[in-house]
């Protein structure tokens, strides 16, 4: 089998299809293509595109643009050629063949950034699986070098040398997927638990999404610099696709006038025709989602085709079932659009604002609150003496306005949701 995870700068070319897209949308995913394989630490020596109706069956693209490939192959030394596209396992093989060197496709390249990123042991087991279960059906095309020797019936060892080989890799590929698919049950089990007890706690759970490379990891370590209170929290931060893959949670606690502690949430990011493998794989990574009561959806102000990418995140969470979470629009890199000085931009449930230059946190929070604790409302409470439990538990789910000891308790003016309000009820003295 190949395996590009010991290539280094090996010389590829990227093909591309163009059927349905307008030719901006078309360069832009071949643009991304290069990204990709830029990440993936290949050289970009060459770049083939066609137009046509539909995909050829046989090779994807025409038969006339695979010896045109096949000839740059040969003139550019290429080591790969790469298609920005899922490829069959008969185009797979056919290719191979026809080209005389590796074919990967964009999904194979995207498994290589996943498997290369990977740190937790959840990662890297959802990143195998994720691989093994685009690779089975494609074990013909990526054996197609292998002989073809003896008889096509009867038992394995009439079988020729490829046919065993496939046969006993397909064998161990699904023996190591059931494995793989008991050991994420556990860790999925064992995250379940650890949900639990952070419900338990009551705090409000919110979730970062957005197209990859969006700044998503910026903003989370901008709350973590601000109201987190511990430098070794902070994530990876960098301008790179796919910097980061494994959930982040991280309790934030604002002033208290502000708004109450909450947990924020960052996971991998999306990107235009993930492979649904990985999502299947991921899901309970990317299902951190799903519990959350608010979505900051992270969208790079800056890039052109920011509509489109917000239109696949939006897909994507569909598609786990997360489409109706309340959500706030986060539009990031919006000093590469406008001056910074008129920053930030609030309208409705959108906000332009730049974590890069720590400009709109507080605007972000006002946001929040507001989305997160519409039932809030300003009360006055008069707890015994003896019960300064309640006091403390409004200071971390409430927001403590003011508070005093008097003779005839602890009177505390706060602004809290309708849970706190019905759970002291016997003891509020005043309703704002």
């Amino acid at each position: 089998m190949n395996n590009i995870t010991e290539i280094k700068k090996s010389r590829v070319i990227l093909t591309g299809l163009n059927t349905t897209s307008s030719i901006d949308e078309f360069e832009h995913s071949m643009d991304e293509l290069s990204a990709l394989a830029s990440a993936c630490d290949f050289e970009v020596v060459g770049i083939h595109t066609q137009n046509l109706p539909s995909p050829n069956n046989a090779f994807y693209v025409g038969t006339g643009k695979v010896e045109e490939i096949a000839q740059s192959v040969a003139a550019l030394e290429a080591d790969y050629v790469i298609f920005n596209e899922s490829l069959s396992p008969i185009q797979l093989r056919n290719l191979a063949d026809a080209l005389k060197c590796g074919v990967l496709d964009r999904t194979t390249l995207i498994l290589q950034i996943f498997s290369s990123r990977a740190r937790t042991k959840e990662a890297m087991l959802q990143v195998e699986l994720a691989n093994l279960q685009y690779m089975l059906p494609r074990l013909v095309g990526l054996h197609a070098a292998l002989s073809r020797q003896g008889g096509g019936s009867g038992s394995l060892s009439n079988k020729g040398s490829g046919e065993k080989k496939l046969e006993l890799d397909r064998r161990h590929i699904e023996q190591r997927i059931t494995e793989l698919k008991k050991d994420l049950n556990d860790v999925s089990r064992e995250r379940a638990t650890t949900r639990k007890q952070r419900e338990s706690s009551g705090m409000k759970k919110i979730a970062l999404v957005g197209y990859t490379n969006a700044g998503k990891s910026t903003i989370m370590n901008w709350f973590i610099d601000t109201y987190g209170g511990d430098e070794s929290k902070k994530v990876l931060e960098k301008d790179m696709l796919f910097a980061t893959l494994d959930t982040t949670i991280r309790k934030i606690t604002p002033p208290q006038n502000v708004l109450p502690p909450f947990l924020l949430s960052d996971t991998v990011g999306f990107i235009d025709k993930l492979p649904h493998t990985l999502v299947k794989a991921f899901h309970s990574t990317l299902e951190e989602v799903t519990f959350a009561d608010l979505i900051l959806h992270v969208i790079d102000a800056s890039d052109e085709h920011a509509d489109s990418q917000l239109k696949v995140t939006e897909k994507t969470l569909e598609e786990l079932s997360a489409g109706t979470i309340p959500v706030i629009y986060i539009f990031n890199k919006a000093e590469k659009k406008q001056e910074i000085s008129k920053l930030p931009v609030v309208k409705d449930n959108k906000i332009y604002l730049s974590a890069k230059s720590r400009i709109g946190m507080e605007e972000l929070l006002t946001l929040i609150s507001e989305k997160l604790h519409p039932s809030r409302k300003t009360v006055t409470f008069l707890f015994p003496h003896s019960r300064g439990d309640l006091l403390n538990h409004l200071f971390q789910y409430a927001t403590v306005l003011e508070y005093s000891y008097t003779d005839d308790g602890i009177l505390c003016r706060c602004t809290c949701d309708e849970r706190e309000r019905q759970k002291f009820k016997q003891y509020i003295v005043i309703k704002e």
